[in-house]
């Protein structure tokens, strides 16, 4: 069994691990050819890996290894410790999947949050407050929510109400629709005032150089739950 690591050096003395920087996956050889991927970051590295096995047209379960801020994804699957499941493998046993649908926005894609309203604006001054002793936690997202509150307050109304503004959330997907927001994905169309643009995909902030968004789903990915 040959497990790739990306972003963060791991070794097991049972385990074949193989580790590499983000940056080198997509011209990475015979990925195909590896039981496992193990992702160490937040959402956003694992859209960004998707992304990438999209694009190659490949398919390998993910285990994830959340050291990002929100980490969504795990929090979802309630993922266990990376070393748990390494124990599993290692001891020979096959750990349980779960199947995790992702969307295609044009030419990116993301796997449970994507808009231009608030979520947009808290991701930009989040960023910006990363410094510091606000580099790491979430400090920076709560100084963030509580700048913007009033700002939410009175233009969230407005943006719901806007075509040219869509904030999708998929883990309420129990919400279908209200307004400009959006729990469930289906095939959608977004008009955009303008031809650039800046869009929140998964906590990362994206440029899209197209007025007229196509959004919807687009494949499935395995994440590893144990």
């Amino acid at each position: 069994m040959q497990i790739l690591s990306i972003g963060k050096l791991f070794e097991h003395d049972k385990l074949s691990i193989t580790s590499i920087e983000l940056s080198a996956l997509s011209t990475y050889p015979n990925i195909e050819d590896y039981s496992y991927i193990i992702i160490s970051g937040g959402d956003g590295s694992i859209r960004r890996v998707v992304k990438i096995l999209h694009t190659l047209k490949l398919q390998v379960p993910i285990i994830l290894n959340p050291v990002g801020s929100f980490n969504v994804v795990a929090k979802m699957y309630r993922v266990p410790k990376l070393q748990k499941i390494l124990e599993m493998l290692a001891g020979g046993k096959t750990p349980k999947t779960r199947e995790q649908q992702y969307y295609a926005l044009n030419h990116e894609v993301f796997l449970f949050s994507a808009g231009n309203m608030g979520d947009l604006q808290h991701i930009y001054l989040s960023e910006s407050l990363r410094f510091g002793v606000l580099k790491e936690g979430m400090s920076k997202y709560i100084l963030a929510v509580l700048f913007l509150l009033p700002l939410h307050l009175i233009m969230t109304p407005f943006m719901l109400l806007s075509p040219n503004r869509f904030f999708i959330f998929t883990p309420v997907s129990f919400i279908k629709k209200f307004g400009s927001f959006y729990g469930e994905v289906k095939e959608m169309t977004v008009e955009l005032e303008n031809d650039y643009n800046h869009i929140e995909l998964d906590g990362d902030i994206v440029t899209i150089e197209e007025r007229v968004l196509q959004i919807k789903p687009e494949g499935k990915i395995k994440i590893v739950i144990g």
